[in-house]
């Protein structure tokens, strides 16, 4: 009775951390709250489960007040292009490590449901992180063609504001996002070179902050700005051939990387599932912690340390 007592208790943990996901998942799509779509029936709507889910938003959100974290900053989720708040990522990472954890205890024991919590919160960092470098990637790619379209409106006869403007029309996400962000912080009185230097430094792109001092510089000492983003337009290109460049001279050693890193974890997984009196010793004995600990540290610094060299400066 006690194991299946345990068993169903574990079960009801894991389903309760997939409806949270669902729960936060769908919360943050919404564009419009409930309250404001159906205002005569919103209290009489919501369920338990979602009174529950605000109210532990509420706490962190009144936690975090004040505070910026070291691994969300506040620019975070508009970097990734996703529509949440930290306070909604940390809840929905609680419930995700707490199901992950009963999971795995049931499973193998407390040691693999402890690592299994740690990995579902570090994947969904990971994922979050991924979506960042994404975007940013995105952003890069796109520049010069809305470089392009800029100096080709400014030459029509357009201002810098209207050519910017028009490029946000006409470009594909995530360009379209940050430049009319760009135009809307310069209809509210935000300076035009100042809301993109923040863009910039935003989206991490060097390129587009050469094109913010291009612009700044040109505003102050005038000239001809559609020929002098044309001359960035045509460095930037540059840059971006020499960077694909050195990407495809480096894909070897980033499959190499990646073999290595993956290829110890997988021979941990085949052996467990093959014989699992042998693999199930580094989970329920000290000395097998103890090997487990010092593979993590040794895999860590050789990934950081593989990634360091097929990551060249150019």
């Amino acid at each position: 009775m006690d194991n299946q007592a345990i068993l169903i208790v574990g079960l009801l943990a894991v389903y309760a951390g997939l409806g949270s996901l669902v729960v936060f998942w769908g919360r943050s799509r919404r564009a419009v709250s409930a309250d404001r779509r159906r205002p005569q029936r919103a209290g009489s709507e919501a369920s338990p489960l979602s009174l529950m889910a605000n109210k532990a938003v509420a706490t962190v959100n009144r936690s975090l007040q004040g505070r910026e974290l070291k691994v969300l900053t506040a620019d975070k989720f508009e970097q990734a292009g996703v529509s949440m708040r930290a306070a909604d990522f940390i809840v929905m990472s609680a419930g995700a490590a707490i199901a992950g954890v009963i999971f795995g205890w049931l499973i193998a024991g407390p040691v693999l449901g402890i690592l299994v919590g740690i990995l579902v919160v570090t994947g969904l960092l990971v994922w979050l992180n991924v979506k960042v470098s994404k975007r940013q990637g995105k952003f890069a790619d796109q520049l010069p063609d809305t470089l392009q379209l800029i100096a080709g409106s400014m030459r029509a006869g357009h201002s810098l504001l209207r050519a910017i403007d028009a490029a946000s029309e006409q470009s594909p996400q995530p360009m379209a996002d940050e430049l009319r962000r760009v135009i809307n912080e310069s209809r509210i009185g935000r300076d035009l070179g100042e809301a993109l230097l923040h863009t910039a430094a935003r989206m991490k792109s060097e390129d587009f902050l050469w094109t913010a001092q291009a612009i700044e510089t040109q505003r102050e000492v005038g000239g001809n700005l559609a020929e002098v983003l044309d001359n960035v337009n045509h460095t930037i290109r540059e840059r971006a051939q020499l960077g694909r460049q050195v990407r495809a001279l480096s894909a070897e050693g980033r499959l190499s990387a990646f073999i290595l890193v993956a290829l110890p974890i997988a021979l941990l997984i085949i052996i467990s599932m093959i014989n699992p009196s042998y693999g199930i010793t580094f989970f329920t004995t000290v000395p097998g912690w103890l090997m487990l600990g010092l593979i993590a540290v040794m895999m860590t610094l050789g990934t950081i340390w593989m990634l360091r060299l097929v990551k060249p400066k150019y």
